[in-house]
């Protein structure tokens, strides 16, 4: 039996916060998978390289122009091709996750894919920003949020009868309750099904309808709040980890990364400005 390339790497994990979720993160010099299959979804992006799979009885190929999904129990294989090496991230969802992202989606049952191979940019995009939260962990509202948004769109687009779920509707008011508890508290540690709940909505539709109302998701009208409240402390003399743990963000890395995301500065540089002549713009909200 031919050995394997000591190159190979992979990564397995299962998720903390929703049962049957698990991600792989993949990087193959030679690996081929024999035809087997999930007892859950099965969702891929190529990030390097490619390999072709079968399925269906014919065959496909894997680069990072293409997103895979497989069905439950679908059969399918995999191997290099024409590529000296495939990275991919793959992410299953089990029965118990299935379960769990119809109530997020408020469908009483999962599409099936109609393909297995979907060129959507979007999606691709999607996906792997999906995976890579994981990856890093942490942030559970993102995490949940791009969780939702992700396959509300798969499903919705490419599953079987175009995956009933439910748009948002177009009253402002309704996200009225979501922004008044984030500006409440900002600081705990809410959740997607929080928000969604104070506004009687799922919470596929609250990240559809604070977009379209807000120009931004729960998540990241979350974090200008939290800004805002670090930047005035940091104003104020406050320490670096102080200002980040009264603003609600779950450690000092967090803050520093929102904070250079968003203004392009650090907090040690925003912190030695002061009191200056050119402070950063106020952020401003409307209800």
């Amino acid at each position: 039996m031919a050995r394997s390339d000591p190159r190979n790497r992979t990564r397995y994990w299962e998720d903390p916060d929703i049962a049957g979720l698990s991600c792989l993160h993949a990087d193959f010099t030679d690996h081929d998978y024999a035809p087997h299959s999930h007892d859950g979804y099965v969702i891929a992006v190529t990030e390097a390289g490619g390999a072709e799979f079968t399925s269906r009885g014919a065959v496909g190929e894997a680069t990072p122009a293409v997103l895979l999904a497989f069905n439950p129990d679908e059969a399918h294989s995999g191997r290099m091709g024409r590529s000296p090496r495939w990275c991919y991230r793959s992410i299953y969802l089990g029965e118990e996750a299935i379960a769990a992202v119809n109530g997020l989606l408020g469908i009483e049952a999962a599409p099936h894919f109609t393909a297995n191979l979907f060129t959507d940019a979007d999606l691709i995009g999607d996906f792997l920003r999906l995976h890579q939260a994981l990856d890093r962990g942490g942030d559970t509202l993102r995490q949940r949020e791009l969780l939702v948004a992700s396959l509300g769109r798969l499903f919705r687009r490419h599953g079987s009868g175009r995956a009933r779920i439910s748009v948002a509707p177009r009253d402002r008011a309704l996200l009225a309750p979501a922004l008044e508890l984030m500006h409440d508290r900002y600081a705990e540690s809410l959740s997607l099904e929080d928000l969604s709940a104070a506004a009687g909505l799922t919470p596929f539709q609250l990240i559809a309808l604070c977009k379209r109302e807000t120009g931004l998701t729960p998540h990241a009208y979350l974090v200008q709040l939290r800004l805002k409240t670090a930047m005035d402390a940091l104003r104020e003399g406050v320490p670096i980890a102080e200002a980040a743990h009264v603003a609600g963000f779950y450690d000092q890395s967090a803050l520093n990364r929102h904070l250079k995301h968003c203004f392009g500065v650090t907090p040690q540089q925003f912190a030695r400005a002061g009191r200056s002549a050119h402070p950063v713009p106020a952020l401003n909200f409307h209800q």
